[in-house]
């Protein structure tokens, strides 16, 4: 039976997608090994340590791979981690090649890039899931080096790659719920019948976002009013977002962390989201219309482009970060309030993503990995 090694991590943005195409290859052969190699970020351990795939838990390795940069003690730390980073890749695919044949599904980033390395010497086919827009110095890289390319995002224009296929949307059959929207709600101990907000930054949360709705929640004509809220707030935010709401009057559920994003999504009529991959994967998979505000700090403002595809299709609305809660409030904010009131403009917004098709990027991946 073939080991499957997946490669990739140090967001929920890498893993979460991995996990999408591991039960999808579970499902198409049981019995399947699955491997993944991480970052030794906390994050990674934390996500993988509560899933069971096919009724295990999943079996996860953290490697020292660092993020590259020209930066002086950044690319110190690059260089004098990058040969113990392929060495553990080696280790992975021999302990796995004792036991047939191996596969490594790279899924982008700085911790796949030696995995694809230890590939190449250990002569085992490799394929690189590309999930952004714009695709990075790592990706680049790996394309170079393994037999196939997919993209699960449509590249941006002067980023297209020649050879690289494009399949829907990744996400994991926890990201979407097939449950009534008044039972999502009551899952998280909301109103069944009130319309809901699903706030979230990404895995790790975001502060400017965590304030913005904050300031939105206080203010006296609070556009908020009549809603409930669903917030991942990220590690440390909770208490503070918690108090902010039940001072202001809002019902909210607020979390570090959201484990049944797929209930999440099932209770929301509206998100505000960053613009990961993950994330425009999810609000299209679930069709729930989305303010996006991208993090602001990427030099190619890659999460600017990954939501191009659903601003373009009229389910989503983009609004820069601009950090300042104040100038958030004037900006993203009054975005914010009209999709609040306008619940004929959701509606619509909810209709296009519907015409974006399935997002079924997880088993169209497993297909060309088993391919291998």
């Amino acid at each position: 039976m073939t080991t499957f090694i997946f490669a990739g991590g140090g967001t929920g943005g890498h893993i979460f997608p991995a996990l999408g195409i591991a039960e999808a290859l579970v499902a198409a052969r049981p019995g399947s090994r699955l491997r993944f190699l991480v970052s030794q970020r906390p994050l990674d351990a934390e996500i993988l340590g509560k899933e069971r795939l096919a009724g295990a838990p999943a079996d996860f390795c953290p490697i020292p791979a660092q993020p590259f940069s020209l930066r002086p003690g950044a690319f110190l730390r690059f260089i004098t981690w990058w040969g113990a980073s392929v060495r553990a890749g080696r280790e992975a695919i021999r302990a796995a090649r004792a036991e047939g044949p191996v596969v490594v599904v790279a899924m982008g980033g700085f911790v796949a890039a030696p995995v694809v390395q230890a590939a190449r010497v250990e002569k085992v086919p490799a394929i690189l899931i590309n999930l952004d827009a714009v695709p990075g110095k790592a990706n680049r890289w790996i394309a170079q080096h393994v037999r196939r390319v997919l993209t699960a995002a449509p590249l941006s224009p002067g980023h297209e790659r020649p050879g690289w296929e494009a399949i829907p949307p990744i996400v994991r059959a926890g990201a979407v719920c097939d449950l009534a929207q008044a039972e999502c709600r009551r899952e998280f101990g909301l109103v069944p019948d009130r319309p809901t907000l699903l706030v979230t930054g990404g895995s790790q949360g975001a502060g400017s976002v965590n304030a913005l709705l904050g300031a939105l929640a206080a203010m006296p004509d609070s556009p908020m009013r009549g809603w409930q809220v669903i917030h991942q707030s990220g590690k440390g935010a909770a208490e503070e977002v918690r108090a902010t709401y039940r001072q202001a009057g809002v019902g909210a559920w607020v979390g570090e962390f959201i484990d049944r994003m797929g209930v999440a999504w099932g209770a929301a009529d509206l998100a505000v989201s960053r613009a990961g991959a993950g994330s425009v994967a999810e609000a299209w998979a679930n069709r729930v219309p989305t303010l996006f505000m991208p993090y602001p700090y990427h030099r190619d403002q890659h999460q600017s482009h990954n939501a191009r595809v659903l601003v373009e299709a009229g389910g989503a609305v983009l609004a820069a970060d601009l950090i300042d809660p104040g100038r958030n409030v004037r900006g993203a904010g009054e975005e914010l309030r009209g999709l609040l009131a306008d619940v004929r403009r959701r509606e619509a917004m909810r209709k296009a993503l519907e015409g974006l098709g399935p997002a079924e990027g997880a088993a169209r991946a497993a297909e060309a990995v088993m391919s291998l």
